[in-house]
Parts: C-alpha cells; structure tokens; sequence
C-alpha cells in the first residue's frame, strides 16, 4: 500500500483553465498507479487534494493560487436564515446513503442536469462511462446521498467517507426542483451527518473568488482555507 513519501506525482501539460476565462492551469495528479487507501485518501485531502473517479489531483499553476481548497468545521456550523428556511422548504424530502454504485435511475438524473443546467460545461454531453469513471470508479468508502420525493429520486449527492471528516463529491439534482435548493440541502444534510457521525469537517473541493459558481460555498460559515499548508478561518473582509 502506498504512503504520502512513496507516492509519485505528475502534471498535466498547461490547458485552458475550465473556471477563468482566458487563463492557463496545470493540474497535479498522484500516479494513477498507486494503491490509494482510505487513510492515505484523507492524508490527501487534508493537503488540498481531491478525488475525480480513480484520480486524485490539485491544481498546480505556476503563477495563479485562485483555487483555494476549503472546509467547514461542523461543530461550529450555524445555518442562517436562508438555510434555516432550505432545511424547512424540504422537510418532506426523504434523505438516505447508499454505497455508490451506476443504476440507470442514477443516470438518468445524472444526465438530465447536465443536458439542461451545464451544456456549456466540460462535462457535456453525459454518458454512461462518464458518470461512472466519475462518481463510481476508485471508490473508497462512497456512497451517494438519495434526495427522494416519495419514490421520486429528485436529487443525488456522492459523498466521500473520510478519517475526520465527509467529502462532499458532486451534487445533480431534478432540474424542475431547481425552486428547492436542493445543492443547498445536500449540503446541509451532509454537515448534520458528520455531526452524526462525529467527524469534524466536510471538505467542500476549491473555492475561486473569481468564479461566480463558486460563491456558495463561503455562505456556510466559519469556512476554513488552505493556505501556505494552513488551514485557517476564511477572512470574509
């Protein structure tokens, strides 16, 4: 099994950067060769890595530190107003884990979102082999958030199991819920589900000022920044 100073890492060639136009991003990835065990997985995470199907990456620009990753402490999350009133709208919702697997019910809503809420994105057009080289593939302790109106399957959320902490994946939900807030809720639900579990964080991927996409994540609070190899209290000002 491999260990952070075994480990081997390679970049990518500079491309066109998928979430600020006009600039150039270079991407770290660990050797697609290693064995990546849950505990060496939430090594990697706490040093800003995340994971994307059997990869495991972080960006590695020379002369940008937009993306910077974040993560909430559960313990001291408060929801606000607004979220008070996510949680209270879907109420009725039923919430349930199951180990990540590719159903075609999960594809289907899969693919729904992103034909008809990121045709502009690298991930368009969905296939089946996308979806599972993503969300099912170099899966270590995941599982998937079912989101269920009744039988109805209205939202989906992949969701990594780590050491001290969950990692929160990728979101889909039914585009005609879109009044729901439903990337919200999963959110949501997943901060009171490390709370069950008692872990201490939910790692939230990268947060870029930049990029309007983005924004959510900083309104749940206190949300802690990697920097310079520190976590630290996100200043808001």
């Amino acid at each position: 099994m491999s260990n952070l100073r075994t480990l081997v890492f390679f970049a990518t060639p500079a491309h066109d950067c998928s979430y600020i136009p006009g600039r150039q991003a270079t991407t770290m990835f660990v050797d697609p060769r290693a064995q990546v065990d849950k505990r060496l997985y939430s090594q990697l995470t706490s040093l800003g890595f995340r994971r994307s199907g059997s990869h495991y990456y972080r960006p590695h620009c020379e002369h940008c530190n937009a993306c910077v990753p974040v993560r909430l402490k559960v313990e001291d999350f408060m929801p606000d107003r607004s979220q008070r009133r996510v949680l209270k709208k879907n109420s009725d919702l039923t919430c349930r884990m199951v180990t990540a697997s590719f159903t075609e019910r999960y594809y289907d809503l899969y693919s729904r979102y992103i034909e008809q809420r990121h045709s502009d994105g690298d991930m368009y057009p969905p296939s089946r082999e996308q979806f599972t080289s993503f969300l099912v593939e170099g899966a270590t302790d995941s599982w998937f958030l079912e989101i269920l109106d009744q039988d109805q399957l209205v939202g989906l959320a992949a969701v990594d199991k780590l050491d001290e902490g969950l990692s929160a994946i990728y979101t889909v939900f039914e585009p005609s819920y879109e009044h729901r807030s439903l990337g919200t809720f999963a959110i949501l639900w997943q901060i009171e589900e490390a709370n069950r579990l008692e872990l201490s964080y939910l790692y939230l991927g990268y947060w870029i000022a930049e990029c309007r996409k983005m924004n959510y994540k900083t309104r749940f609070q206190p949300i802690e920044a990697l920097r310079d190899g520190h976590w630290q209290v996100m200043d808001q000002h």
